[in-house]
């Protein structure tokens, strides 16, 4: 029986990236995957979505070649060169990770894996002896009630990333991330597109306001967003989906030739034999505590089917402290609050810490400034103007508690939003920070100095100035 330090099963963001670390610290490490090691995330998500964004970029570019005085011929928009460009961006990047493995002594055995009894791993038909277990095995896309993906009509972003040819209509169910994002890109090469979501906005985990802004640059560009509005039902036949909604306008029917379902994901826990150890679970997601343990000694869990926030970096930094703490060292305990929110369509979506209303729902009496791109120099230079940045602070203490943006390219900004989080910044600090002139950066800057009414670039209510005369007295 080989003897491992510890068995990762799943080689998501997560389960590499603990390995690789283990690896680095000296363990004995053995990586349990079914498929392909990258997961969900480099293989038909994160990295093959950001992949075709970029083509989708590329295209309104072109589309747009006379506002930059450019004149082209006639122009092909080709989705099907654009997925192959996302694969073998998928297989360079997996196979760095594949060689990464390799150097770190890494044994990867493929394979489904479940655990008889803490301390063993079982794989086909061979039985592992871990002193520690880690799962981390991911999400799988959540379908509606009664509704199945056929891989032609109903997709999921799987199925979505084969899609050669542009749908003339679309409809999207769900407006978080994956939802937006295939609007965005399925638009960019001429699909008619309909955004469905239950909530009152558009990527509803965000503030308000961005999604408002979100569902107004949609809107311009000519996609139908409908929030308010449930799913009734999917009926398909002859090749097309008829998906009846009801909202504030009442009972629609819609007909296309894709239906996209991105309502979330559900953990991916069977044939793990987590019942038969005992682990504990809360609504299917296995339950952590901050060095990433569950209730049965020498057993951990990491990302998405922790459920703890289903995203790719936190799932690797996860990985990292568990690692680390099954090496004997120290690790701090993780934020989930103030981690960094990505959203990729344009204009982008980025964030960290709390929106307005968690922030009052916290406690802290609130104050906020808000810094628009119109305002901003080096987004009128590159004629990129919609959105803003929005800080939201701790008005006694000035404290940043979270800064929210929509604007092109602006998830670029996220590492500073990420250091101010940690550095437990405030508004006096980030708005004395110097920031290089023209960058989309200097918006961050802005806005912190509007929490105080102090921003340059826009105009603030000035106070009455007393009339002569009317200056303080003195006692």
């Amino acid at each position: 029986m080989a003897v491992y330090d510890i068995g990762i099963i799943g080689a998501g963001p997560g389960g590499y990236v603990a390995a690789i670390r283990g690896g680095q610290l000296g363990l004995k490490v053995a990586l349990f995957e079914r498929e392909r090691v990258g997961g969900l995330c480099l293989n038909w998500g994160c990295i093959p979505t950001k992949a075709l964004l970029r083509n989708a970029d590329v295209v309104n570019l072109v589309r747009e070649a006379a506002k930059w005085g450019i004149t082209t011929g006639e122009t092909r928009f080709d989705l099907g060169a654009a997925i192959d460009r996302s694969r073998g961006v998928v297989d360079r990047l997996v196979g760095g990770i594949e060689g990464l493995l390799r150097d770190n002594g890494v044994d990867v055995i493929v394979g489904e894996a479940s655990i008889p009894k803490p301390g063993t791993i079982s794989c086909r038909g061979t039985v592992y002896e871990a002193q520690n277990t880690i799962i981390a095995t991911g999400a799988s896309t959540r379908m509606l009630p009664g509704v199945q993906a056929d891989g032609t009509v109903v997709l999921t972003s799987r199925e979505a990333l084969e899609l050669r040819t542009p749908p003339a209509k679309a409809v999207i169910i769900g407006a978080g991330p994956v939802g937006v994002e295939f609007a965005h890109a399925w638009a960019s090469y001429g699909s008619q597109v309909t955004l469905v979501e239950m909530l009152d906005t558009l990527v509803p985990l965000e503030d308000p306001d961005v999604g408002r802004q979100l569902k107004r640059s949609f809107e311009a560009r000519g996609v139908q967003c409908l929030v308010r509005t449930r799913v009734d039902s999917i009926a398909v036949a002859g090749g097309e989906a008829t998906v009846t909604v009801s909202g504030p306008e009442g009972e629609q029917a819609i007909t296309a030739g894709v239906v996209l379902v991105a309502i979330g994901f559900v953990p991916h826990t069977q044939g793990l034999n987590l019942e038969g150890i005992g682990v504990a679970t809360q609504r299917g997601f296995i339950t952590i505590g901050d060095r990433m343990e569950t209730n049965v000694p020498g057993v951990y869990a990491i990302g998405d089917v922790t459920g703890k926030l289903m995203l790719a970096h936190v799932a690797s930094q996860q990985g990292v402290i568990v690692a680390e703490h099954i090496a004997g060292r120290r690790t701090p305990a993780l934020d989930y609050v103030q981690m960094p929110r990505a959203t990729f369509c344009q204009p982008q979506v980025g964030s960290i810490g709390f929106t307005e209303q968690q922030a009052k729902d916290a406690g802290y009496a609130v104050k906020t400034g808000r810094f628009p791109f119109t305002a901003l120099g080096k987004a009128v230079t590159v004629d990129e103007t919609e959105g803003f940045v929005k800080v939201i602070a701790d008005e006694p203490t000035g404290q940043v508690l979270g800064i929210h943006m929509i604007g092109h390219d602006v998830n670029e900004l996220l590492g500073e939003a990420t250091m101010v989080a940690l550095l437990e910044a405030t508004t006096a600090e980030l708005g004395f920070a110097v920031h290089a002139h023209p960058t989309l950066a200097e918006a961050v800057k802005e806005a912190a100095l509007a929490v105080s009414g102090e921003a340059i670039h826009v105009a603030h209510r000035r106070a009455a100035r007393p009339a002569a005369g009317e200056g303080a007295k003195g006692g």
